[in-house]
């Protein structure tokens, strides 16, 4: 904290917010440090279903055809 570009993020993802949920990870808590390891000078970090997506800022093209995707694989 504070933290800019995580404000600007949770603002972009606003209007997804019911398709998919979104979990934040403050990695400055010592449970948290094989996050702050690896991501320490590349927040926010953004993984999807698990999986890397993307770093630094939304790029929301990229969001919306993973998320897309994962949910006609639910369906």
């Amino acid at each position: 904290k504070p933290c800019p570009l995580c404000d600007e993020a949770k603002e972009v993802l606003e209007p997804y917010k019911r398709r998919f949920i979104l979990q934040e990870v403050d990695i400055t808590l010592p449970e948290n440090s094989v996050w702050n390891d690896k991501y320490k000078y590349d927040i926010p970090v953004f993984h999807l279903n698990g999986k890397f997506l993307m770093k630094h800022r939304v790029d929301i093209r990229k969001f919306e055809n993973q998320l897309r995707k994962l949910e006609l694989q639910n369906y």
